[in-house]
């Protein structure tokens, strides 16, 4: 890694967490939460939408192949239990594992963070639309 001059401690400190772990843990995190459909699978997930057909509706731009791929490796990585009964038609329940169960703060916050910065601000210009056109 080339050395960066940065005097701060913030940067200090994320170096040293990747020269102890060997690279970046953000990185590492959203290689393995990170993309298109997973951040919202566990969202929803997490919120006990946890039917294929829910999060099918939930999102519906991700295809069914796409769902049943994203699903499969967020169970591999540990983030999801997928439990099938045995009952016709076969019915399939997922939900968050303990190690799913520890991105409920980071969910929490991503959604108070997008009501506060992007929801809120689009209500309020909605309004003042609303009021100037009538």
């Amino acid at each position: 890694m080339k050395k960066v001059e940065i005097n701060s401690v913030r940067f200090d400190n994320m170096v040293e967490n990747i020269k102890e772990y060997g690279g970046c843990p953000v990185s590492a995190t959203l290689k393995i939460i990170g993309g298109k459909w997973k951040p919202l699978i566990l969202y929803f997930i997490s919120v006990d939408v946890n039917r294929f057909g829910q999060l099918q509706r939930m999102i519906p731009d991700c295809s069914k192949r796409m769902m049943t791929t994203q699903l499969r490796e967020l169970e591999s990585d540990g983030l999801i239990n997928r439990k099938v009964f045995a009952e016709v038609p076969p019915k399939v329940i997922y939900t968050l594992t303990e190690k799913g169960e520890s991105l409920r703060p980071l969910f929490s916050e991503l959604s108070k963070w997008g009501i506060e910065n992007v929801l809120e601000p689009k209500l309020k210009e909605k309004k003042i639309r609303t009021v100037h056109n009538k």
